[in-house]
């Protein structure tokens, strides 16, 4: 029967301890501060953007506004049919001797998080600039910041369904031959929480701006 070799939690977020476990990784006792990664990633030209939304007052944008309920019945909703349709499981045509169709499955996943969630971030950065002042000044950060760091971020999850395929077949190469594929459930649960995990990442910006927009 298989049987998986726990580590020791660390101070990493949820999704890298687990992309850290199915794929067999040690987590450095301590990673780089934030500012050292950011000083790497940016470059001269969104540092100067960067620089402006940070520095520039904004005046308040014109438009119709929609209440902060609105907004966060909107990312409720997003969230919760991102959510279900993981937790619905792999497709019917995924079995114990193929990590294709669980690829596929990922990578769907991936897609529609992404088209999820990128048009939400949108429309709460348009609130946040129609209330003006810092409000403002925020949305305009946070745009140069999804510039930035969103091909890296992008680049990075793409390595999740190969991570999940190494894990994939690591446990069928060990299972117990015995006792048929009985490491199959095991499998799909670390599927389904590594997709869960790449969720709530992907909502940790909408989740700063709604608290944002919603009153002190």
């Amino acid at each position: 029967m298989t049987t998986l070799q726990y580590r020791t939690p660390t101070a990493a977020p949820a999704f890298v301890r687990l992309l850290a476990r199915v794929g067999g990784a040690e987590l450095p006792d301590a990673a780089p501060a934030l500012s050292e990664r950011l000083g790497q990633w940016i470059d001269w030209n969104r540092a100067v953007s960067l620089s402006r939304a940070l520095d520039g007052a904004v005046a308040p944008e014109a438009g119709a506004t929609t209440s902060d309920d609105a907004h966060a019945a909107a990312v409720a909703r997003v969230r919760t049919s991102l959510s279900e349709a993981i937790q619905r499981g792999a497709p019917v045509d995924a079995g114990d001797d193929d990590f294709a169709p669980y690829r596929r499955y990922c990578l769907e996943r991936q897609r529609a998080m992404l088209t999820g969630t990128g048009p939400l971030r949108g429309r709460l950065r348009d609130a946040l600039a129609q209330r003006g002042g810092d409000l403002a000044r925020l949305a305009e950060v946070d745009a140069v910041m999804e510039m930035t760091l969103s091909p890296r971020e992008n680049a990075l999850l793409a390595n999740t369904p190969v991570l999940l395929g190494l894990h994939f077949d690591r446990l069928r190469t060990t299972a117990d031959t015995a006792s048929g594929n009985v490491w199959l459930p095991l499998f799909s649960r670390d599927l389904q929480d590594a997709l869960l995990a790449e969720l709530d990442l992907r909502f940790h910006p909408l989740d700063a701006l709604l608290a944002a927009l919603r009153p002190s």
